[in-house]
């Protein structure tokens, strides 16, 4: 599938998995007949016009699912303590995260691959997330350019994810580039040195890894001279002290994405990142990892960082 975007680029071709768009795409742009009033009701209704090896890559986590199961029940045991006889006619729930003010403490997180649903993929991402007043992290393996993501919300906060590549000077292309085109901070997947054991994708016989064509992880010369592209692996030997290379090549903010860990939440300020995303990556990483919305655990790993954390 070659995804249209602003520019009439290609955006990235997947060959095993079902790349068509939802068989009733243009039916859903007009709105289903029922309301959808919840998160529940997207669900099943992506389920239900989405092919069964697209839905599987969406929805599935790693190994048995322990995880992913458990971050939706820890979830689900939150509990709200309420006060009352507060004048509450007028609300505000704006804040600021680093320094830029966004309309709720909500975010989206980074994802890829967004034009498997949706032929604007990103695009339109960025541009409900603009419209909403709240930051939009754009991943690396997003399947519009940045670009036209930049483009297409150019008020919209946005920040871009970075997965550490083994070359270095590509690593240095895409952050540069990202923050040439207004990026506000750059958010460093920890969790993934490598890819989880997903037995779902395993099952479709999905391979992310050797028939992924995205132009965005490629040279700008190499961009328009190869016609196919192969993944290239996450960086397995990044670590602790490559950060500082990092810190000496943008100005951007750094965010570690997926500590767990009050250890490394304390390696992180003794390196002088400016937040961590405390997160198991949705259990599809490292399963049989805690879910990383209990709270005891959550606090633990952000109370030391001295600045409000992400969560």
């Amino acid at each position: 599938m070659s995804p249209a975007t602003s520019s009439g680029k290609p955006g990235f071709q997947q060959l095993p998995l079902d790349t068509t768009l939802p068989r009733d795409w243009k039916t859903l742009a007009s709105g289903p007949e029922m309301p959808l009033v919840c998160l529940t009701d997207f669900q099943a209704y992506a389920q239900e016009h989405l092919s069964k090896s697209t839905w599987d890559f969406i929805e599935g986590g790693a190994d048995e699912c322990f995880t992913h199961d458990d971050n939706m029940a820890a979830f689900k045991k939150i509990r709200l303590r309420p006060r009352y006889l507060r004048d509450v006619q007028e609300v505000d729930t704006r804040t600021a995260v680093q320094g830029e003010e966004i309309t709720a403490p909500i975010g989206i997180a980074p994802t890829g691959f967004h034009c498997l649903v949706w032929p604007d993929g990103e695009m339109s991402t960025a541009r409900a997330a603009q419209a909403a007043g709240i930051c939009y992290i754009t991943s690396t393996y997003a399947s519009c350019p940045f670009e036209d993501i930049a483009a297409t919300a150019p008020r919209g906060l946005k920040w871009f994810q970075l997965y550490m590549q083994p070359d270095r000077q590509l690593n240095k292309q895409l952050v540069q580039r990202a923050e040439s085109l207004g990026f506000k901070a750059l958010v460093i997947t920890v969790d993934a040195p490598k890819i989880g054991n997903r037995r779902r994708d395993f099952r479709n016989q999905l391979n992310l890894k050797m028939n992924l064509l995205l132009k965005d992880l490629r040279s700008p010369k190499e961009r328009y001279s190869m016609p196919y592209f192969q993944m290239s692996p996450i960086d397995s030997s990044f670590c602790w002290n490559d950060l500082s290379w990092l810190q000496s090549i943008s100005r951007l903010p750094i965010i570690l994405k997926g500590i767990l860990t009050k250890e490394d939440a304390e390696l992180a300020v003794k390196h002088n990142v400016h937040g961590i995303i405390v997160s198991n990556h949705g259990g599809r990483q490292l399963d049989d990892v805690p879910a990383s919305s209990l709270q005891p655990y959550l606090d633990s790993t952000a109370a030391c960082i001295p600045n409000p954390c992400l969560r």
